[in-house]
Formats: structure tokens, sequence, C-alpha cells
């Protein structure tokens, strides 16, 4: 696997490089701005980013999300000293693939990266609640709050029967990042097909029914 790290502060970012070389994990490089994060991702092609949210310019979600916009296979895992729940749930709807605390320890942080590659999504226990807006152990809810907003437009046109051509056009992306979008839909909501997928959403009212309300 190949990571970038996206942390402002050196120091912090050098002793997370070490620690996770250690652990045989390939950290293609450090930046240390949003712009410079961005560069980096055109020219290293990672398969994770350790994004920091609070970076000069730009707020890490903000340039999470635009990552994410080009990229939509990359995985972007937040590593930051705020143990906010809004902000964490924020960086859920923008599609990252979870948020740690600088205070993890390194095993912690290895095994969210392999999570994230497997398309699953690590937040800590303590920050689950607040960020999923509702009791941390209700399932559907952790699953529903996983999904990105782009995600959740996808999973809508789904419920209302389109396929993929129409998604593509309505959504103004590709057939291939719809297949994307897809793909992680089915993985978050822990379905097999894109019928399921669309059933699901609409018994349990991540989307709304044909008449704008949620069951």
């Amino acid at each position: 696997m190949r990571v970038l790290i996206v942390e402002d502060q050196m120091l912090f970012a050098e002793a997370i490089e070490v620690a996770l070389r250690k652990r045989d994990v390939e950290v293609v490089g450090i930046a240390d701005s949003g712009e410079r994060a961005i560069e980096l991702v055109e020219a290293t092609q990672p398969d994770v980013v350790l994004l920091d949210v609070c970076l000069p310019g730009e707020s890490g979600l903000t340039v999470g999300r635009k990552m994410l916009e080009r990229h939509p296979d990359l995985k972007v895992l937040a590593l930051t000293a705020i143990t906010d729940g809004r902000t964490a749930r924020e960086a859920l709807r923008a599609g990252f693939s979870g948020y740690l605390t600088k205070d993890s320890d390194i095993g912690r942080l290895v095994r969210a990266i392999h999570a994230a590659l497997a398309g699953e999504v690590t937040i800590p226990k303590g920050l689950a609640r607040q960020a999923v807006g509702a009791r941390s152990d209700d399932p559907v809810a952790v699953m529903a709050a996983q999904l990105t907003e782009r995600e959740r437009d996808v999973l809508a046109l789904l419920a209302e029967g389109a396929d993929s051509g129409t998604v593509a056009e309505r959504c103004r992306i590709s057939r291939n990042t719809v297949r994307t979008h897809v793909q992680s839909i089915l993985s978050k909501l822990n379905v097999h097909s894109r019928l399921e997928a669309a059933a699901f959403a609409v018994r349990h009212g991540i989307v709304p029914t044909g008449d704008g309300r949620r069951p």
C-alpha cells in the first residue's frame, strides 16, 4: 500500500512516516499544505492519504473533498487533534474513510489504513454517536452516516430505478465514476446488489420516497 501524509507539523509527520515504514507501509511523500497535497496525489498516486483537518489555507475537509472528486477510488483518513463529532461527521459526509485523533497508536493507524482499503470506515467509539447524529449502536444510522453527499444522490436515483447511463447524465459524471460510487454504496450498506441497496435505502428512510417524504 502507498500512503501520502498531509501534515503541516513536520516533526509529527516525520515520526508517522518512520513508524509506518517500520510496519512495511510505503510512504510516498509528505505535504505541508493542501495545495502541495493535491500536487503529490497527482504525482505519486497513493492508495491512502492521511490528512490533517487543520491546514494552512484551505481546511483539510475541503482538500479531501477535492481529492475524492478527482480520484473516487482514493481513500482519505483524517488524522487530527480535533475531537469534535460535528467535524467527524463532515469528514464522513465528504467521503473520508475514517477519522482518527493524533493520540491514536500506530497499530490503530495501520489497522485503519487496511480497513480503508477494504472499504470500511474507522472512527473512535467516543465520537461515533456525535458523528452519526444518532445512537452509536444503531447499525443503520452508522451505515447511512458513511455515505457521501454524492453517494446519496446516486442512491436516490437507484431507488427511482435509474440505470447507470441515467445516473451518469443526471449527476454529470462518467459511467466509471458511477460504478465506483455504486461499489462504495454496496460496501457501506453491506448489501450485494443495486436492487438491495435501493430497497434498503427506501425501507430505512435513507433517501426520500417518491412523494419527497421519508417513510
